[in-house]
């Protein structure tokens, strides 16, 4: 990480510690790891609604609660498991964010096997299967949705898919680097 006297950031991240660190260490970069995938897709349906640095706080809560955000494992909980984690003080106890993150960890692995990995699938609907790499001036400039968006978001939905509407979805394909919106002065750009 560079000295903070001679970076420039996005402005969404402030000061607080845990937000500058995403920021700086994950938020667009390129994920290529099916289980990070999961990971930020179990993440961003608990945020629906939320903040993002409210999430984070828990994040290793979720990774506890739901085994390490291994997608088999998760797709494998049954009625009892979603007993505990709506008793789990440590994540957000929305049960039917909850059952959707179960709900979903199937209709991923579905993806996967069609798609040989959930990364190929997302690829599948960029240009040329490469990252969009946008060139913002500033944060007002930044959709909070996009037609591309809308799109994986409606395939979604088809296959089964809850939590991850279009800007929830736009939100996944920024935060796993599928969409570069660092802004164009922000020193942690890829």
């Amino acid at each position: 990480m560079q000295a903070d006297n001679d970076v420039q950031r996005c402005g969404w991240c402030g000061n607080d510690p845990l937000y500058v660190r995403y920021h700086d260490e994950e938020w667009g970069r390129v994920v290529d790891d099916d289980r990070v995938m999961f990971e930020f897709l179990v993440l961003e349906g608990a945020q629906a609604g939320l903040s993002w640095l409210t999430i984070l706080r828990r994040r290793e809560n979720y990774r506890r609660a739901f085994a390490g955000f291994d997608a088999e494992k998760v797709a494998s909980f049954t009625a009892e498991d979603v007993e505990r984690l709506v008793q789990d003080a440590g994540i957000i106890r929305n049960r039917l964010k909850i059952e959707a993150a179960i709900s979903n960890a199937r209709h991923f692995l579905d993806v996967q096997q069609e798609f040989g990995s959930f990364c190929a699938y997302l690829r599948s609907f960029l240009p040329d299967g490469r990252p969009i790499v946008n060139q913002w001036r500033s944060l007002d400039e930044i959709p909070a949705t996009t037609p591309l968006a809308k799109t994986i978001s409606k395939d979604m939905k088809k296959r089964g898919f809850k939590f991850f509407g279009p800007t929830i979805c736009y939100a996944h394909l920024q935060a796993v680097g599928y969409v570069n919106d660092h802004v164009l002065d922000c020193s942690f750009r890829p």
